[in-house]
């Protein structure tokens, strides 16, 4: 199967169109989603809206969690606190519902999803576990493959039985090695951190034992002028360019 994983969308719903644009030109299987929905960007509404209409298979990332538990808020920088309150404001009851219905980690097709870190927490990043806690974790683990988002980098952590290698992987496709288990952070949809702007994504060919990493171009411009036209912290816009 070819299998497309997103993550990190944050209510970039320009980029999210022409990823689903590019999915769709891809030919895959089928579309997994990792969370964080909602959250920096000015069209939340619309993105939980779409993936429920596509049944793309979802978790829960931290932002989501936010939303359903105010509490959580506390963990956030004093900026994103802000905007995730704003962002709350913007969704219907309809998507908090659904929200509010996310699990923290799904397997689908034999491979774990999750947001931050395996075998389902929300809220740990990848680069925050040490090598000795990754082997325990595969230890844990009956899945040969875990796709993870949250840092908004894509990564490839892999384990042979003996050594942790950390690779970041550059766009195009990567073969995956017999005998090795893996840990992928498949980038940000909505928010790329990794100095490059273009929307990420990762395709996984099951049967090729291959992954792919996609880039997507789309009107950056356009959507910070929606971020600023929103109210929401003009320091979300600039981190586009």
């Amino acid at each position: 199967m070819r299998i497309a994983v997103i993550s990190d969308i944050h209510g970039n719903m320009d980029a999210f169109c022409r990823v689903l644009d590019d999915i769709e030109r891809s030919t895959v299987d089928a579309v997994f989603c990792l969370g964080d929905l909602v959250g920096y960007g000015p069209e939340p509404e619309a993105v939980v809206q779409q993936i429920q209409a596509l049944r793309i298979p979802t978790v829960m990332g931290n932002h989501e969690l936010g939303v359903v538990n105010p509490k959580v808020l506390k963990s956030f920088n004093p900026v994103a606190r802000r905007s995730l309150q704003l962002t709350t404001r913007m969704l219907s009851d309809d998507s908090i519902r659904y929200i509010c219905g996310l699990a923290a980690a799904r397997v689908e097709e034999n491979c774990r999803l999750v947001h931050g870190f395996p075998p389902d927490s929300i809220s740990t990043y990848l680069f925050q576990v040490a090598d000795d806690k990754i082997i325990t974790t595969f230890d844990i683990l009956s899945e040969t493959i875990c796709f993870v988002g949250h840092t908004h980098v894509v990564e490839m952590v892999s384990f042979d039985g003996h050594v942790v290698v950390h690779q970041t992987p550059a766009c195009g496709v990567i073969p995956l090695k017999a005998g090795r288990r893996y840990i992928i952070n498949v980038g940000s949809v909505g928010q790329p951190r990794d100095d490059n702007n273009n929307a990420k994504y990762v395709i996984w060919d099951s049967r090729n034992q291959a992954i792919e990493v996609r880039y997507v171009p789309y009107d950056i411009e356009t959507v910070v002028g929606k971020i600023i036209a929103a109210g929401l912290p003009q320091s979300h816009a600039y981190r586009l360019r």
